[in-house]
């Protein structure tokens, strides 16, 4: 007998099912974002009150749009958009309509409140079912790009000479302006479009050049900023070098399925201060731990004890321990605190519960940053960026829930 083949015929119509619902699986992700949208208060939503213009998509519609495509690893609002023609789910969860994407890139400028009460929300279910218990939580940061080029970081100098440069340019464009006022035949477009552009980068350049003396008179020694996200700063990673970006940080749940249950970013190149701000970015509707675990990075006293004296205890190795004592006064209290620190984690059951900590946070962002491929922000400035690593982190916990949940 010959070989047998499926028979593939193109050419008769493919018809698709009756309802597309009936290609969503039903232990499908998207089914547990709609009910975790559903679940939140979406009256914080920025939307038209007043009614005008064409229809608005419903908040829970592009919320859940949202969620969805940052869990499965799509960050782009356009990839959004090709999204909701091209797979089954993104239909389901837009019920067929096709948000443009300047209209999901800016309901996600617009929205940090939402995302916010989204992301307490999601947490507050899993603690009703039993899948959050808040006793134990690993603290850590990773560095994350920012939407500018590093290569686009400019010394004092050299803002200084782009600006000069600028605003000549922008002089004599007015000067051009005046004169093609007299002119027959000036179709009045062409120069406005290149002064307007000028003028932007110009007040592109001042914001930085403002930010940049706001830096030095707090003491903090960078010497470039970023016109394009002059918030991020030229800052070391894990693997070595250096990118214009934002230190992220996380506090990861080590009890049951790692969720993140608090999230902000900065621009400090390291952890030390971190440590305490971490913590208090856990939303008091779902409770502050017991216990807070972290590297030698967050070593900072004065941190851990108003943790301490808050009723949290926190195991954190002491940097740089010497083996002798300082011979007197505060330094000599102070290698005496640590040293009690380092023997209170020597103990057997701290070992044990402090070795949780590498099981939770570097496999939370190995999933975010090399399975999801979140490695850039899409937004610029400080405000727009944490909102956009509180999204992160919603839909990073509805993809660890998920799978639970039914």
């Amino acid at each position: 007998m010959g070989t047998k083949y499926v028979n593939v015929d193109r050419q008769t119509p493919m018809l698709l099912p009756p309802d597309v619902r009936e290609w969503v699986a039903d232990n499908e992700l998207a089914h547990f974002v709609l009910e975790a949208v559903e679940a939140t208060n979406l009256g914080q939503a920025r939307v038209n009150v007043r009614g005008t213009g064409d229809a608005q998509y419903p908040p829970g519609l592009m919320l859940a749009l949202l969620i969805y495509s940052y869990a499965t690893g799509t960050f782009s609002s356009r990839a959004m958009e090709r999204a909701s023609y091209d797979s089954m789910a993104v239909r389901y969860l837009c019920a067929n309509h096709h948000p443009d994407h300047d209209t999901i890139a800016k309901f996600r400028r617009e929205n940090g409140p939402l995302m916010r009460a989204a992301f307490v929300r999601v947490l507050e279910l899993a603690r009703e079912v039993g899948l959050l218990k808040l006793g134990t939580v690993s603290v850590d940061g990773t560095k994350i790009a920012a939407a500018a080029a590093k290569r686009r970081s400019l010394r004092r100098e050299q803002l200084r000479e782009q600006m000069a440069r600028l605003e000549r340019e922008v002089d004599e464009l007015l000067a051009r302006a005046e004169a093609a006022d007299a002119e027959e035949g000036d179709d009045g477009r062409r120069l406005p479009a290149e002064l307007a552009n000028r003028q932007k980068r110009l007040e592109r350049l001042r914001v930085a050049a403002a930010v940049l003396a706001e830096r030095e008179k707090s003491g903090r020694d960078e010497p470039t900023v970023n016109p394009s996200d002059p918030d991020s700063t030229i800052t070391p990673t894990a693997q070595g070098p250096f990118i214009q970006g934002y230190n992220a940080q996380a506090a990861v749940s080590t009890e049951g399925p790692t969720l993140i249950v608090g999230a902000h970013v900065v621009a400090a190149a390291n952890d030390r201060e971190q440590l305490q701000p971490t913590v208090a970015a856990i939303p008091i509707e779902v409770g502050p731990p017991q216990r807070v675990l972290a590297d030698t990075g967050y070593d900072h006293p004065g941190q851990i004890e108003t943790l301490r004296q808050g009723g949290i205890t926190v195991y954190c190795p002491p940097q740089n321990l010497s083996p002798q004592p300082p011979q007197h006064g505060h330094r000599r209290a102070g290698w005496i605190v640590r040293w009690q620190r380092q023997a209170e984690l020597d103990q057997p059951a701290v070992q044990k519960l402090y070795r949780r900590r590498a099981a939770s946070s570097e496999p939370t962002f190995h999933v975010i940053k090399r399975l999801l491929g979140f490695a850039r922000f899409s937004l610029r400035g400080s405000a727009k960026v944490n909102l956009e690593w509180i999204l992160v982190a919603l839909a990073y916990n509805c993809r660890k829930l998920a799978p639970r949940w039914a």
